[in-house]
């Protein structure tokens, strides 16, 4: 049996972008079939509703809000939330699972980390780095920046991406660094349910705790991931109109060309 997560989610009290509360997920997950999901808002550097003039207690209080109210009503409904949070560099986005909120509120460095930092201390302290969506395209993004070096896995199937050739670029990426992929919704809004943009990622176990994912992801024993039919389907007439920053593993920009660095 496989049990199906979503991983990918915000809530309109902890994310600035976030439209739904988060206790109004559930049910509808429910009736889905998922086991569990991950509330996922924006950290300090990216879309955070939490003001950045609270004090860092006040800031980690506020922000983790979202992720509280959701898992109290999974609690009531009998679903499963776990948390973590998606942090933003130079508008490349990262997935971080597998630390908590008491270890935000001892270590108020995380808010000035560099990518290698995060990457380091987040394994340090046993978690995982996942980078979200690498080729989406969107009017406050200039250049797509791959981590090669600093991340875990990759997020292949992102049911907000304008194109699915993202995604499939996406996973040609991940395979090329022979990385574990993962595919979540990036829900802002319950109604995008109706839509039928859910994607999610299976496990071979249910999870207990969110180590059960880190572990699940650094071991590269995730079972698949729920996507539409062929959005991740590679082609070779993908297009990306943005610049592409192809950085290393000390987080340092190489220079090289996309096409030939996913070349088979």
């Amino acid at each position: 049996m496989k049990y199906l997560y979503e991983t990918h989610l915000h809530t309109v009290q902890s994310s600035g972008c976030g439209e739904s509360e988060g206790r109004s997920y559930i049910r509808k997950y429910k009736e889905m079939g998922f086991a569990g999901i991950i509330v996922t808002d924006h950290f300090y550097n990216g879309n955070s509703a939490a003001s950045r003039h609270l004090s860092w207690r006040e800031w980690v209080n506020g922000f983790c809000l979202g992720y509280e109210e959701t898992r109290r009503e999974g609690e009531k409904q009998g679903l499963d939330v776990f948390f973590g949070w998606e942090e933003t560099f130079d508008a490349d986005d990262y997935l971080i699972y597998g630390l908590d909120k008491d270890w935000l509120l001892a270590h108020p460095e995380a808010a000035h980390w560099t990518r290698l930092e995060q990457f380091n201390e987040v394994h340090r302290y046993g978690g995982c780095v996942v980078q979200a969506h690498p080729f989406r395209h969107q009017y406050y993004i200039s250049t797509i920046h791959l981590s090669t070096g600093c991340v875990d896995a990759v997020e292949a199937g992102n049911a907000c991406n304008t194109s699915a050739s993202h995604d499939a670029l996406a996973l040609r990426y991940a395979e090329k660094l022979g990385l574990p992929v993962t595919a979540g919704s990036d829900i802002h809004n319950v109604a995008q349910i109706a839509t039928g943009r859910i994607f999610g990622t299976y496990l071979n176990k249910k999870m207990e705790t969110i180590q059960d994912y880190v572990k699940a992801i650094r071991e590269n024993t995730l079972a698949g991931i729920k996507i539409a039919p062929g959005r991740c389907d590679f082609h070779g007439n993908e297009t990306v109109s943005l610049p592409v920053d192809i950085r290393d593993a000390g987080d340092r920009s190489t220079g090289r060309d996309l096409w030939e660095f996913l070349k088979q």
